[in-house]
């Protein structure tokens, strides 16, 4: 049974975070619908053949779908804006920091942000704490209702 969680992913460049994080969500949440959002068509072409059950790509999509969002996955830098060498636009940023939605943010050192005490550690098991808190935002959605 299909879970009525918004859940968004948000990525640029290679697209190369993204497409590991969608399709370990859809192995492990594959009753959750995810929306692969790609600052680029490359990005977001590689988070659909990892399995997001939808994409799009570019600035409006990601202001309309930070809208309606309950959890939004990518990269420390899509708060911030010029981040991914200039593909996160201030509308985005803004857009993205301003959503009600629950944010797990992957601190890739790439985006030339550095939060201390937070240790870098392999995609691996990025994706693997990624994968518990998406479930911790579960369980407790499901206890409030």
């Amino acid at each position: 049974m299909k879970q009525n969680v918004q859940l968004v992913v948000i990525d640029g460049q290679g697209g190369s975070l993204g497409k590991a994080l969608v399709g370990a969500i859809k192995k492990t949440f594959s009753q959750i619908d995810v929306l692969g959002i790609g600052t680029n068509s490359l990005a977001a072409s590689a988070m659909l053949k990892s399995g997001a059950d939808a994409i799009a790509t570019g600035e409006n999509p990601v202001i309309v779908a930070c809208r309606n969002a309950d959890l939004i996955i990518g990269p420390l830098g899509i708060l911030t804006s010029d981040a991914l060498h200039g593909e996160i636009t201030p509308a985005m940023a803004v857009a993205i920091a301003q959503s009600k939605a629950h944010k797990i943010l992957i601190p890739i050192s790439k985006c030339n942000v550095t939060i201390v005490g937070v240790q870098e550690a392999p995609l691996s098991v990025m994706i693997d704490i990624t994968l518990q808190e998406i479930k911790r935002f579960l369980d407790s959605a499901m206890a409030s209702r």
